[in-house]
């Protein structure tokens, strides 16, 4: 097949023909070879060497991720190829595959069609596999599968033929179980992965060759020939009858949708504006001549351009000086710049139509999530993260004329990364910066030393508690410092149900506006009484007026919800984060005179009676819990269990195939700094291990007091916690 290499004019050529268009992401556990087959894609467009393909790694273009040989950030590039006579365009994403970075891999597939699910053919189906799979079928990516690293069950695990055919048809079965689970109800028969159907393929991403159904039959090739080809060593032969790029290729233009018609099943699903409006018709046909309507799924800082959006067009077309609402801002900016991704290469093009993926400059406070249209519509549904920041860590500059800077850095890498928060602790000056564990913390002090050139402190990683309730108490009555306003409290635990949504993102927080808000509520099991009175939801907890007929109670609002948001930002135990809570004004009688009822008198009007409800309502720590995934040869089993046991650890279920164990366990994350060493001393690194965000769970009474008093102390705080009466004068 004639290859032909193809630049940022040609691409913009095809971005017009929305038949010949996919949008894809590169998925998979970390390590099982994502970026090792995108490199051969991308050798096929003529961006980059054949040779070099499979070890270039040219989409982990950051300098950490190439020394650390992982990938920590997607990355984009527009390809071009010929198929069969058609020209095709492929948006394509190379996502991360470690769980530090699994929030790219989310809002990746706000931004696809389709993806290409890799596996390792030695490690299976691993935790991150059904993860990222588990998000595509949410987003309604439908998925084809590459097994790779074929060639190690032959050489590596001296499988024979039919062993090999097994270890395969056990993957794939595997895989359609996950689809079956998680897909859409009208997609679960049709979506699923088989050999005869063409949409799995196997083969070597680091030998450059593959083969599925369709090239077995075109070339004429069985298993028995594969088997004999990697058993002589003939990678080099076989890469030139079967190259992968050729296979995969085939497989994702036959197997995942054209925009055109992935918008007509996703947009329902990812929209939940209006069915009978133009902004619905447009983007569900995909109309690159109705209003431009794109969502923004990533950030980037650009030292020259500023802010950079990287969006999914899904109606108009993206022009330079087009005016757009931000709509979360109610706010209008203007494109100056339309471009695209080639790779590292961010290239400017005159116009973008719908169904493609675009880089936009010019439009300034972004976030990821954030939907930008001609015309004001609903936005877009919230891209939820799985797992939330669970590790903290302070951070100063040792020179503090660069403090400025460094909270410029800190900002641009949290709009960057939404699942990095950045906190500034304005009593003590110090900075807090919050991931998804040691890694990612790890990699963000790297970026801002090497590449933003700021020399920089760090406290050993911290974990992140909440504080939440067991049981209802009140009313408790708080009166403002001049004893002129008076507000009634009751706390309780707020119902699991809404609580459960809340963390989802099922119920969108913020302040309560509409009746869509309400009907989640009740929907999810709050009553309507109290539904209809919610005001503001916060960190997982919900702030109610249940007061009738009391005068001023409008004009004083904001500033309760104000206090309420405080209360809740900083629990009365530790200081930390409040959740899982449901706070009810139920009586108040307010002064008359606006002069006596500013902030200074309504604030801790309110938030002192919800601390003492708080301490009287038995307030407890949790603690976030990590699900641990070890795969080990048998002979290691009970000391890696005694080890797992010894950090507070609970073993789920394990699993035995031959002689290699699976130990599934849930165990604390403040336990498991430093683990990786021990398990490594305990299995001579002969274990693979793994572990995912598992919620939080109540801390063990025995070491409540003594947590509570070293978060105290570290704060600043009077070691011992407040009595509820401290807050009822």
């Amino acid at each position: 097949m004639a290859r032909k290499e193809y630049m940022a004019s040609e691409v913009q050529k095809l971005m017009s023909d929305v038949e010949h268009i996919r949008n894809i992401a590169i998925v998979a556990h970390v390590d099982h070879g994502k970026t090792t087959l995108t490199d051969s894609l991308v050798a096929r467009a003529g961006l980059m060497s054949k040779e070099l393909a499979g070890e270039q790694r040219v989409m982990d273009f950051d300098e950490i991720e190439q020394k650390r040989g992982i990938t920590i950030k997607s990355a984009y590039i527009s390809l071009g190829f010929t198929y069969e006579g058609n020209d095709y365009l492929v948006n394509l994403i190379d996502t991360p595959g470690h769980v530090d970075f699994g929030g790219h891999v989310t809002r990746a597939m706000r931004a696809v069609d389709g993806v290409v699910l890799v596996v390792d053919a030695v490690e299976g189906v691993m935790p991150q596999t059904e993860t990222v799979l588990r998000q595509a079928m949410k987003e309604r990516s439908r998925p084809v599968l590459f097994i790779n690293k074929v060639d190690r069950l032959i050489n590596e695990l001296q499988l024979d033929a039919e062993q090999m055919q097994e270890r395969l048809v056990k993957i794939i079965t595997k895989v359609n179980k996950l689809i079956s689970q998680n897909a859409p109800a009208e997609f679960k028969e049709s979506w699923q992965v088989k050999v005869d159907k063409g949409n799995v393929a196997f083969g070597s991403a680091f030998h450059k060759w593959a083969i599925s159904f369709s090239s077995m039959q075109r070339l004429n090739i069985n298993f028995k020939d594969i088997y004999n080809y990697c058993k002589e060593e003939k990678n080099k032969e076989l890469s030139e009858k079967a190259g992968l790029d050729e296979v995969v290729l085939e497989m994702v233009i036959k197997h995942l949708p054209t925009p055109l018609e992935a918008q007509k099943y996703r947009i329902g699903s990812i929209w939940h504006g209006e069915r009978d409006t133009d902004a619905f018709k447009w983007m569900r046909d995909c109309d690159p001549n109705g209003k431009l309507i794109a969502v923004v799924f990533g950030v980037a800082i650009d030292p020259h351009a500023g802010e950079v959006a990287i969006c999914r067009v899904f109606s108009g077309t993206v022009k330079k000086s087009v005016e757009v609402y931000q709509i979360s801002k109610k706010e209008k900016g203007r494109i100056q710049q339309v471009s695209i991704y080639m790779g590292p290469d961010r290239v400017n093009v005159d116009n973008v139509p719908a169904g493609n993926i675009v880089a936009m400059v010019g439009l300034k406070d972004l976030y990821v999530g954030e939907t930008l249209s001609e015309v004001e519509i609903e936005p877009f549904d919230q891209i939820k993260h799985y797992s939330q920041p669970v590790v903290t860590k302070s951070i100063e500059a040792k020179n503090p004329k660069d403090l400025v800077k460094l909270i410029d850095v800190l900002r641009g890498i949290a709009k960057e990364d939404p699942t990095f928060k950045v906190e500034l602790n304005m009593d003590t000056g110090e900075h807090l910066m919050y991931g998804m564990g040691d890694l990612h913390l790890e990699i963000i002090e790297t970026k801002i030393q090497n590449e933003k050139g700021i020399p920089i402190m760090t406290s050993p990683p911290i974990v992140v508690y909440k504080e939440c309730i067991t049981k209802k108490v009140g009313p408790i009555e708080g009166k403002s410092p001049n004893k002129h306003s008076k507000f009634q409290v009751v706390v309780e635990p707020l119902e699991e149900s809404v609580h459960k949504a809340i963390e989802e993102g099922l119920i969108p927080e913020g302040k309560v506006r509409g009746k869509t808000v309400q009907e989640l509520l009740m929907e999810h099991g709050m009553s309507r009484d109290e539904a209809k009175n919610a005001k503001d939801i916060f960190g997982g907890n919900v702030f109610l007026d249940m007061t009738k007929g009391v005068q001023y109670m409008h004009e004083v609002m904001e500033l309760l919800i104000q206090g309420f948001e405080e209360a809740m930002a900083q629990g009365p135990l530790a200081k930390e984060k409040v959740t899982g809570v449901k706070v009810s004004v139920i009586d108040a009688s307010i002064h008359e005179d606006p002069v006596h009822r500013g902030p200074a008198q309504i604030i801790p009007a309110i938030k002192r009676p919800i601390y003492a409800a708080l301490l009287q309502a038995g307030i407890t720590l949790l603690e976030p819990k990590q699900k641990l995934f070890v795969q080990l040869p048998q002979e290691y089993m009970s000391s890696v269990i005694n080890s797992v046991q010894g950090k507070r650890g609970q073993i789920l279920n394990i699993d035995q195939e031959e002689d290699l164990v699976t130990i599934n366990a849930k165990v604390p994350v403040s336990e498991m700094f430093g683990f990786a060493n021990v398990l490594r001393g305990t299995t001579q690194g002969r274990a693979v291990w793994y572990y995912e965000y598992y919620g939080y769970e109540k801390l063990p009474k025995e070491l409540q007091d003594k947590v509570v008093r070293q978060i105290r102390k570290r704060k600043g705080e009077p070691e011992e916690p407040p009595n509820p009466s401290f807050f009822m004068d």
